[in-house]
């Protein structure tokens, strides 16, 4: 059964450090739930003050409506899967499995059964007699998660449980991960660096920075939304253009900035701080300049990504502006030094406060 896990106003203190700041969040039962942000972020801090191994300097942390202030961590309805998976290499598989109902009391034939029962779950029903020595790297990643789940936790927390693997795996991985999500319907709180795990995977992703929530939303609208300038640079790729706010009609604002005046949508909480944000597959390259939102550039430099093509191209005061072009034929890429115009529609370009400026934005 899954539950609920809420966070009011949760800090975390080391010495004169603060890890996390005054975080308030909801994460609904049966969610997948995701942190996403740079190393030291405080996303990891948050994920062991919910387990119980570290406990908050202040506010509150609740799992299905229970205040957790004075419950150990064996004694709290989560289970932790940790980076480096921390299985026995001298146990079979179902005994790694069984581990934690060994602790608590439940005989070896039950145990052998449920251990059983969660290899048919992670798609490993033939692997429990074998050592761990003799799995692949996705093979324990669903090891760890079935020895996880055996305890029957109300919540599943983990720790960038991918990152050793290689690219393929980790997509494999992803997949195979929210499928049992899914199929158990536990409560999954995920941590990790990579936006492409956490866009991919998660019913909503909180991106931090600093100790601080940035923004809480669904995977799209995280990156077609961002909140404010950090979420707009650290989720996918942003051109990034310095300057002023000029004038402001609604939600679209002008934007004075070196290479000329530009519109853009509006952000939350616009200040003196603001930039303007384009995605580099929002930037289309031409021979003629648009009525707006155009700046004369020359192509440098030309990479062939698989699906798609990124091109380099540099304004006449030497600023580097990336564009992205479908690898489907269906558009002519340009050779390096030819002379063409960026443009942009202001539908996709933002006008975004820094970090430090803009307060945070959580969506249910």
């Amino acid at each position: 059964m899954s539950a609920s896990v809420e966070l009011q106003d949760v800090c975390a203190d080391f010495g004169n450090f603060r890890a996390v700041d005054k975080v308030s969040l909801s994460i609904e039962a049966g969610e997948f739930f995701s942190f996403l942000g740079p190393s030291g972020c405080g996303k990891t801090t948050i994920l062991r003050m919910v387990s119980g191994f570290v406990s908050p300097t202040a506010g509150t942390i609740s799992i299905g409506g229970k205040d957790m202030r004075d419950q150990r961590p064996n004694q709290r309805p989560t289970a932790l899967i940790f980076q480096n998976l921390a299985l026995f290499p001298l146990m079979p598989v179902w005994e790694n499995i069984a581990f934690g109902l060994e602790a608590r009391g439940i005989d070896k034939k039950a145990r052998r059964q449920r251990a059983e029962e969660l290899l048919a779950l992670v798609d490993l029903p033939d692997a429990g007699d074998k050592a761990i020595s003799q799995l692949s790297g996705g093979q324990k990643q669903r090891v760890a998660i079935a020895r996880a789940l055996a305890v029957e936790p109300s919540v599943m927390l983990l720790d960038e449980p991918l990152s050793a693997l290689d690219l393929k795996l980790r997509q494999h991985m992803r997949a195979e991960l929210r499928a049992i999500q899914k199929r158990t319907n536990v409560t999954f709180i995920y941590i990790t660096h990579d936006q492409g795990e956490a866009l991919a995977m998660s019913d909503r992703v909180a991106v931090m920075s600093h100790g601080k929530l940035q923004q809480v939303a669904r995977p799209r609208e995280i990156y077609d939304n961002p909140a404010n300038g950090f979420v707009a640079a650290f989720v996918g790729e942003s051109n990034i253009f310095n300057g002023t706010l000029a004038s402001r009609t609604h939600e679209l604002g002008t934007f004075q900035t070196e290479n000329g005046v530009f519109e853009g949508r509006l952000g939350p909480g616009i200040d003196d701080s603001a930039k303007l944000y384009v995605r580099p597959e929002n930037v289309r390259l031409a021979g003629a300049a648009h009525a707006s939102n155009s700046i004369a550039v020359e192509v440098t430099d030309i990479a062939f990504e698989g699906n798609f093509i990124s091109i380099r191209t540099v304004d006449g005061s030497g600023r580097i502006i990336v564009s992205e072009a479908r690898n489907d034929g269906a558009g002519l890429v340009p050779d390096p030094g030819a002379k063409l115009y960026a443009t942009f529609d202001a539908a996709k370009a933002f006008i975004l406060a820094d970090e430090f400026t803009a307060k945070p934005v959580v969506a249910a």
